[in-house]
């Protein structure tokens, strides 16, 4: 076999995107408002296949309308956890269509993985992590299979964990976007006021940040906005922002409830 051959079988693991990228990407942006650059990047169709990914929380219209008027055909991708509060469902929808969104799509938990993990669906009461593996983590990253970019909803004031945050990240040789991780609190009520977006139905009830229902409490005067996420476990991320470690086996007697 020649050496020309043998080249074909060679597979490019390389990743699309470097840390030199994302940081060229910083400084190009730094100072250019976030519509302007999202309607850029959209337009150059230098970032190759990308999405947002959204909970559709109390702050996801915000990201959402900005991708909308930008290019309202950019897929917009949900993880139904099954776990979710039917508010959450049904403000999806509402969002989906008053914004004009033409991709929208939804991701579930494999059911043999949950069969096998999570047969009684109480994994969450004492296993949160492998819950999340579970149910967000793996059918997310099946989601983003074939996507050279995705854009994430994040912002720094919400917790500790995401302070300074860049614009632009490298995650498993994937560009990462965070077009609001510099927004603050008063900057997405502006927005919020300014476009008349329609509000999640359960903010006004005390929940600021919104996950799963049985892992999802009201955030108390003074919290922090994501203190109502696990609250009682030392957990404040569901693994999606993280780097994932291998799925706890629930078998273990070490993952098995105390009672």
């Amino acid at each position: 076999m020649t050496t020309a051959a043998r080249q074909i079988d060679v597979i490019d693991a390389r990743p699309a995107f470097t840390q030199a990228d994302a940081d060229a990407l910083n400084a190009r942006f730094e100072g250019v408002d976030t519509q302007t650059m999202l309607r850029t990047l959209f337009a150059e169709k230098a970032i190759g296949e990308v999405a947002v990914v959204s909970s559709f929380g109390t702050e996801s219209a915000v990201l959402l309308h900005l991708i909308a008027q930008a290019d309202p055909s950019v897929p917009v991708i949900f993880v139904d956890t099954l776990k979710m509060f039917p508010e959450t469902l049904d403000y999806r929808q509402t969002l989906v269509t008053t914004l004009g969104l033409t991709d929208s799509r939804v991701v579930e938990p494999d059911p043999e993985m949950l069969a096998k993990k999570d047969d009684k669906g109480l994994r969450w009461s004492y296993d949160p992590d492998g819950c999340c593996e579970i149910r967000k983590v793996e059918p997310l990253a099946r989601a983003k299979k074939g996507l050279d970019a995705w854009i994430s909803g994040r912002k720094a004031f919400q917790s500790v964990t995401r302070q300074n945050l860049p614009r632009f990240e490298i995650e498993d040789g994937r560009l990462k976007i965070n077009p609001l991780g510099d927004w603050t609190k008063t900057d997405l009520e502006a927005y919020f006021s300014e476009h008349d977006l329609p509000r999640h139905p359960l903010e006004e009830q005390g929940y600021l940040s919104i996950g799963c229902e049985p892992c999802t409490s009201k955030v108390l005067p003074g919290e922090d906005p994501r203190a109502g996420r696990w609250r009682g476990w030392d957990k404040v991320e569901c693994g999606i922002h993280t780097i994932s470690t291998p799925l706890a086996d629930p078998d273990d007697p070490a993952n098995q409830p105390a009672f």
